[in-house]
C-alpha cells in the first residue's frame, strides 16, 4: 500500500481516497463524510484505531504539557468535537483557553453540547472555519494542534503555514496522523482490518460504509511520516520530529517557530 502515498511534493488537493479528482472538488466530499458521521464520530475513532487513539491523543497531550496559566493559548484545528481541546484544558487545571476550529458545522454542534456537559465552556471558543484560511491575526498562539484532521484539508502546505503564521514567536505545533506503519507482519493485519473491517463496522454503527472506505483510503494516501516531516520543514518549522505510536499505525510530528 505504501506506493500509493503522495509525497511531501503534494498530492492531497486531489485525492479522495484511492479517487482522483479535481483540485476544488474535495472539500466538499470531505465535509459530506464529516456531516454524516459527527454524532459517532468518537465511535468511529475507536473503531479505527481499536481503541488505540485514547492512548496516543494522552501522549499528545502530555508532550504539548501545556502551561498552567490563563494566558495560553491553544488553536486545535479540525477538532469539532472536543476531543483534544477538553484534554488541554483539564491538562492546565482549566486555566488554558482553546480555540476549537472546524470547517464543518455539525462536528462543531456536537463539540459545543459535550462542552457544556463537562462545563468547560468558559475555556472553549468554537470557530467554523477553513484551515487554509485561518480567521487570526499572526502571532496569536502558543500552541496549534491537529489529530487525525490535515489529511483531509486538501492544501496541507497551505494548511502548514497558516499554522506558522498565527503561532507566536516560540510556539509549537503538534500533528497527531495515521501514517505509514513501519512493521511487516503489523503491516498486514492493519490492511486486513482497515480494507475489509472497518468499512462493516462503520456501516454497522452509522448505516453508512462509504464514508469509512473514504478514511481508510486517506490513511493510504497521506504522505509517510518523512516526508510529512518534510513538509512541515518547508512551512517554516524548527526542530522538527516525529515520534511513531504502534508500529507507525500514527505518529506525532512536531515543529517549532523558532
Amino acid at each position: 500500500m505504501a506506493d500509493s502515498r503522495t509525497s511531501a511534493d503534494g498530492g492531497m488537493e486531489t485525492s479522495y481516497g484511492f479517487r482522483e479528482v479535481a483540485d476544488g472538488e474535495k472539500q466538499g466530499l470531505v465535509n459530506e463524510v464529516f456531516h454524516k458521521v459527527a454524532k459517532r464520530y468518537d465511535v468511529m475513532n475507536d473503531v479505527m484505531s481499536m481503541g488505540l487513539h485514547r492512548a496516543w491523543k494522552d501522549a499528545m497531550i502530555a508532550a504539548l504539557n501545556p502551561r498552567k496559566d490563563a494566558t495560553y493559548k491553544v488553536l486545535d484545528v479540525a477538532g469539532g468535537t472536543g476531543d483534544i481541546a477538553f484534554r488541554i484544558v483539564e491538562a492546565s487545571n482549566r486555566l488554558a483557553h482553546a480555540t476549537v476550529l472546524d470547517i464543518n458545522g455539525s462536528m462543531l454542534g456536537v463539540g459545543a453540547e459535550r462542552a457544556e456537559k463537562k462545563k468547560l465552556s468558559d475555556n472553549l471558543t468554537f470557530v467554523e472555519a477553513n484551515a487554509e484560511e485561518l480567521p487570526f491575526e499572526p502571532n496569536s498562539f502558543d500552541a496549534y494542534t491537529i489529530a487525525f484532521g490535515i489529511r483531509n484539508v486538501p492544501h496541507i502546505d497551505v494548511a502548514l503555514k497558516e499554522a506558522y503564521r498565527v503561532l507566536k514567536r516560540g510556539g509549537r505545533l503538534l500533528v497527531l496522523e495515521f501514517s505509514e506503519v513501519d512493521l511487516p507482519l503489523l503491516d498486514r493485519v492493519y490492511d486486513a482490518w482497515s480494507f475489509n473491517a472497518i468499512p462493516r463496522f462503520g456501516k454497522a454503527i452509522t448505516g453508512e460504509a462509504e464514508p469509512y472506505q473514504y478514511l481508510v483510503e486517506s490513511i493510504r494516501k497521506f504522505p509517510n511520516q518523512q516526508d510529512f516531516a518534510t513538509m512541515i520543514g518547508e512551512a517554516g518549522f524548527s526542530r522538527v520530529s516525529f515520534t511513531n505510536y504502534t508500529g507507525g499505525i500514527a505518529a506525532l510530528h512536531s515543529g517549532w517557530k523558532l
